[in-house]
């Protein structure tokens, strides 16, 4: 099985924040929750609030998304096109994303890619989190619960906080743009 991140790696950007970006050009109520998610912001980086704690306050503009199963649709519609070229020549029909982006998010490309996912559960209605961020050792714990056997051929990510998924694999990249280079411990 041959592993990736999402955001950066095969998705040339952030899902989440250009999908925030194109809430707020489709629906500009969802600025109302930007105050509060710079704030947020904020207190992470100074150390005063958990990532989990700024994620939460950050996925408070949900609230006034009308309908978001039907934006999530709308805004794959034209992103689709950020999934970069390589990962098309590299695809196996086993391959896994493991994502710390919202499942709600990324299960409609990863179906439609016909990749299995795994990625924080978040709610779409209310913003709050149902577990924890999957992010680091917390993707290595997702994996072992639900592929209990699982071996990683190939790991690909942008982001030295997936080294211990790296680590599990026989073979890690590092996706720098459309770069790939082995990854170094």
């Amino acid at each position: 099985m041959n592993v990736y991140d999402f955001d950066g790696t095969i998705y040339a950007g952030d899902c989440t924040l250009d999908f925030w970006k194109f809430c707020a050009k489709n629906n500009p109520k969802v600025l109302v929750a930007l105050p509060g998610a710079l704030i947020a912001c904020l207190q992470f980086k100074l150390g005063v609030k958990s990532r989990e704690q700024f994620k939460e306050r950050f996925y408070h503009f949900l609230r006034y998304v009308p309908d978001v199963k039907k934006q999530v649709e709308l805004f794959w519609n034209t992103n689709y096109r950020q999934i970069k070229p390589w990962y098309y020549e590299r695809r196996k029909h086993d391959d896994l994303v493991i994502s710390a982006s919202p499942e709600f998010l990324i299960s409609e490309i990863c179906e439609h890619l016909k990749i299995n996912y795994i990625a924080s559960k978040v709610d779409y209605r209310s913003g709050k989190l149902l577990g924890p961020n999957c992010r680091g050792e917390e993707k290595v714990r997702r994996l072992r619960l639900i592929y209990p056997n699982a071996t990683i051929e190939e790991f690909y990510s942008d982001s030295k906080a997936d080294n211990p998924l790296a680590e599990m694999a026989e073979s890690a990249y590092m996706v720098k743009g459309n770069l790939i280079e082995s990854w170094r411990f």
